[in-house]
């Protein structure tokens, strides 16, 4: 069973930024997998990558969606996403000096950043873009 099961109460009604929560949750799952079987050092780097890259186009796609249609907070929203990134590039620079501590801080961080990102600050522009025709 995926530590994180991807279900309706994380669903902002836009199909694509479901779609793209649901793979960043993948992430958290493989580092999960990868810790279990005790091959998380082997694949950090991996996982850190994606995360990187993954979550830059998903940012970029929500603070487009949320830019254009004028979301109120779009400026808080934005800055939580920036304060991810910053963090998971501290993981990277952690990782790359060879932190032993990393894998579980890097996925108690992650569950508990995405699952209060999504679960709070993402539901709270679902309804604003539904409205907008944006599903």
């Amino acid at each position: 069973m995926p530590f994180i099961q991807w279900n309706a109460r994380y669903s902002v009604g836009i199909k694509e930024v479901d779609t793209q929560h649901n793979k960043l949750l993948g992430y958290i799952n493989d580092l999960h997998d990868a810790m279990k079987t005790g091959q998380a050092k082997d694949v950090m780097g991996t996982i850190i990558q994606n995360l990187i890259r993954y979550t830059t186009t998903h940012f970029s796609l929500e603070e487009k969606l949320l830019s254009e249609n004028n979301y109120p907070a779009y400026l808080a929203h934005k800055k939580e996403h920036d304060d991810f990134v910053r963090k998971v590039l501290e993981f990277q620079k952690s990782f790359q000096t060879g932190s032993t501590s990393l894998s579980i801080d890097m996925l108690n961080f992650l569950r508990d950043w995405l699952l209060n990102h999504i679960a709070v600050s993402d539901r709270k522009y679902s309804s604003y873009l539904n409205e907008k025709g944006i599903k």
